[in-house]
């Protein structure tokens, strides 16, 4: 029995679709058209029933979707994607423009939520349960019904009819066929007449969940018929027709769903993307070019020559020179093509390849953005503020709106300037939902400046967010609540010293105040109980990053600085023994550490102990302590005498002096090169090395008396120091090398055999930069350059 005899039966008229194809939605329209149905039926979770009429709602946009989810567990959930050209949305729209019932008869999703956590259960089981009868096989027989191979059925077509390529086979056979030509119940009929073939060579598929689907579907086509006798339309995908067609027993399909698993579940419509219907999702069809598909069901007429006229208007928008004569020759190459390979009509291959041709001269490049950008496509819908919600996202959507940030699905950048209020109440709304793991913003680098008044954040809103969002609902019903309830439930469940001090930050920088409290007694707590010199040490940088928060954000900050400067103190204590006799990964670890404290020192300014210079004195000596102790690993040693001389509290003649002590002849080659990675290493090692030449002559003469059987073992460690380098440096210390050091000191070291340059300093050229560097460092009260700034600034002629 076909299709279009099903309505001369009494039998229910089943039109079989391909989900997200626009092909299937034209037809579907046709075929309501044409057969009037009293009530349309169609795949979809039950539970959804009260939601439809939402779909007629103003401001309702596609692509959107529906969202099941465990009231218990918000996170288990499923989603029902639908676009404007998905046959289903389609049938939803008939139904209410002609003022017809509309109903789901999918399995409910109260047992396909559950089914998901018993199968979690049953592989726990299955690890630690055997013998006959065990909960684990039972689930197994139960849910397994049908071990046959998993096929995709319009592979098998496509393969049967001659093609390698299923996409390519539907548009040929569905999409490029016309709505209203011929029997508008005609391509349903075929595609019942394919599936019914397949399903008698291949069984069910190999997926025994068909099985209990259908049976639901059966009873509920079956209720249906007792209401609305011969007037029942069924838009279900077209695998499941045959298997509705089939006359099976009331009390059969009624045995197969008895005793299945349940769970209290919430539905909603939430908003969709493009971007997510390229991927498998909802119902397991992801398509690869929903908005090559958006464009044909939409396109009235000529759908190649409009999809090129859409190509060539994005190229001219990034500066691509694409005229109208590249759009006539790119429709006339597709046409070409498509006549070359036997198709009716040009598709998405031959318009793509005539768009490389012709328009990309050949370059995959500029055909990616399009891709991107069309093919793929940023398209985000839009649901009625009538929409079930969990208070969370209502209070979202209102802050949402009150600071024009509504969300968009293409990835977009957002400066802020924190010295104003509103970009102030951005970025604290993004950082308590980064809080509550919604991370609809992931923090940039910013390009704009480097102060702690500005923020750079990539926006991008995934469906998956609202999910994420309906979870955190369980914290609070706004976001401020919410944040401050989850960050103090974090703080007590953290185990590590470093993610209660991570918390910290992240507090001040969402602004919760009343969840600091927790946090900074919990921090105390732990910082008073780890005995981890490298726990305490990785701790403190954040803590210190926090403090820099107080002035621009307006948050207090005094109990955090206290926190921050006793953790210090207790790191001082500890840093020099837990220094001594490590390997070389964990010195390399450790060195790390000691940056981290030496630049969090440097930023911890307006704790009173800081201020009065306590603190930098303090870690001044554990670095003297820690240069000068044999047990100490080089790296280490050679690290604090490098932030000596960076503070200034170390002579250029002392570091000179205790270089040529380690590269002395009685240190074993691996520890002088351990010490140098320690010393030249890192931001600035290399311009330290071109612009002094003692400790560059110091190290060249150590590295040419090292013995060739303790070369190899030291040259790894060269490399990794000096391939740190940028490329200029790494240049100038090559040619430093091949020269060889000068006689007559550093300035005609550097100059010698230069063309244009004089055997010293020309002292009234050097006198004529002293303007512009007064300009740029600032003048202090006498309006002159303060010597400690310009010290240092060595001018050759």
């Amino acid at each position: 029995m076909n299709g279009g005899q099903a309505r001369d039966t009494g039998q229910p008229l089943l039109l079989g679709v391909r989900h997200h194809g626009p092909g299937s939605a034209r037809a579907v329209r046709a075929a309501l058209d044409a057969s009037r149905p009293r009530v349309v039926l169609i795949e979809g979770p039950p539970e959804a029933d009260p939601l439809i009429p939402l779909a007629a709602a103003e401001d309702m946009r596609p692509p959107v979707a529906l969202l099941a989810h465990a009231v218990d567990e918000p996170g288990r959930s499923a989603f029902w994607p639908l676009a404007a050209f998905s046959p289903e949305w389609v049938a939803l729209r008939w139904a209410l423009e002609h003022r017809v019932p509309a109903r789901f008869i999918d399995l409910p999703a109260t047992h396909t939520l559950a089914w998901e956590r018993d199968e979690e259960e049953d592989e726990e089981d299955k690890e630690g349960v055997e013998g006959e009868g065990s909960g684990a096989e039972a689930a197994a027989e139960r849910y397994a019904l049908d071990e046959d191979v998993r096929i995709d059925p319009l592979g098998v077509l496509a393969d049967t009819a001659g093609y390698d390529d299923a996409e390519r086979w539907w548009e040929d056979v569905v999409e490029h066929r016309g709505a209203g030509k011929g029997d508008a119940l005609a391509p349903f009929t075929a595609l019942e007449e394919a599936m019914t073939a397949l399903r008698e060579t291949y069984g069910s598929g190999g997926h025994g969940r068909d099985l209990i689907r259908e049976a639901h579907m059966r009873l509920r086509i079956r209720e249906a018929q007792r209401e609305f006798e011969d007037g029942v339309a069924v838009v279900c995908g077209a695998w499941h027709v045959p298997a509705l067609r089939r006359r099976a027993g009331v009390t059969a399909d009624r045995a197969l769903l008895k005793g299945l698993p349940r769970v209290k579940t919430d539905v909603t419509w939430v908003p969709w993307t493009h971007r997510r219907l390229s991927r498998a999702g909802g119902y397991g069809a992801g398509i690869d070019s929903p908005g090559w598909y958006a464009h044909l069901f939409a396109a009235p007429d000529r759908p190649v020559e409009r999809w090129l006229t859409k190509v060539a208007g994005l190229l001219r928008a990034e500066d691509r020179a694409v005229s109208p004569g590249h759009v006539i020759e790119a429709v006339r190459l597709a046409v070409t093509l498509a006549a070359l390979r036997g198709r009716p009509l040009p598709g998405l291959g031959e318009a793509t390849d005539a768009v490389r041709a012709v328009m990309c001269d050949g370059s995959d490049v500029p055909l990616a953005l399009v891709r991107d950008r069309l093919v793929v496509g940023d398209v985000l819908g839009k649901v009625p503020d009538t929409v079930p919600a969990v208070p969370l996202q209502r209070d979202l959507e209102r802050t949402q709106r009150r600071l024009r940030l509504g969300p968009e699905a293409a990835e977009r950048e957002l400066d802020l300037d924190l010295r104003r209020e509103t970009d102030a109440e951005r970025s604290r709304l993004l950082h308590r939902l980064r809080l509550l793991g919604i991370d609809w913003g992931r923090p940039a680098a910013s390009r704009s400046g480097t102060g702690t008044f500005r923020e750079t954040w990539r926006l991008r809103w995934e469906p998956e967010l609202a999910v994420r969002t309906a979870e955190a609902g369980v914290w609070g019903t706004t976001v401020p609540a919410a944040a401050t309830a989850k960050a103090e439930a974090d703080a007590v469940a953290a185990r590590a010293l470093a993610d209660v001090t991570g918390l910290a930050e992240r507090c001040l920088l969402a602004a919760l105040p009343d969840a600091l409290p927790v946090v900074m007694r919990v921090l105390a707590d732990r910082a008073a109980l780890d005995t981890d010199v490298a726990h305490l040490a990785q701790a403190l940088p954040a803590l210190v990053r926090s403090l820099r928060y107080g002035d621009v954000r307006g948050t207090d900050t005094a109990a955090l600085a206290e926190v921050a400067a006793g953790l210090a103190e207790r790191v001082f204590v500890g840093l020099p023994p837990a220094c001594a006799g490590l390997d070389a990964d964990a010195a390399g670890e450790m060195r790390r550490h000691v940056d981290a404290v030496h630049s969090a020192l440097g930023l911890l300014g307006d704790v009173p102990a800081a201020r009065d210079g306590r603190l930098r004195a303090r870690w001044r000596a554990v670095l003297r302590t820690l240069s000068a102790r044999d047990a100490v690993p080089g790296v280490l040693r050679g690290r604090a005498v490098r932030l000596l001389l960076d503070e200034g509290e170390l002579a250029q003649d002392e570091a000179a002096r205790l270089m040529r002590l380690v590269l002395s002849p009685g240190t074993p080659p691996a520890d002088a090169a351990a010490w140098i990675e320690g010393f030249v290493g890192g931001s600035g090692g290399g311009l330290l090395l071109v612009h002094d030449e003692r400790l560059f002559g110091l190290v060249d003469r150590w590295l040419t008396a090292v013995p060739a059987e303790a070369f190899t073992d030291v040259l790894p460690l060269l490399r990794r120091t000096f391939s740190a380098y940028e490329p200029g440096v790494r240049r100038t210390l090559g040619e430093r090398v091949r020269r060889g050091p000068g006689s007559q000191g550093r300035v005609q070291a550097l100059t010698a055999g230069a063309p244009g340059f004089g055997p010293g300093v020309d002292e009234a050229r050097a006198d004529a930069v002293l303007p512009l560097l007064r300009l740029l460092l600032g003048p202090d009260g006498d309006g002159e350059v303060r010597a400690d700034r310009v010290d240092r600034v060595e001018v050759r002629r």
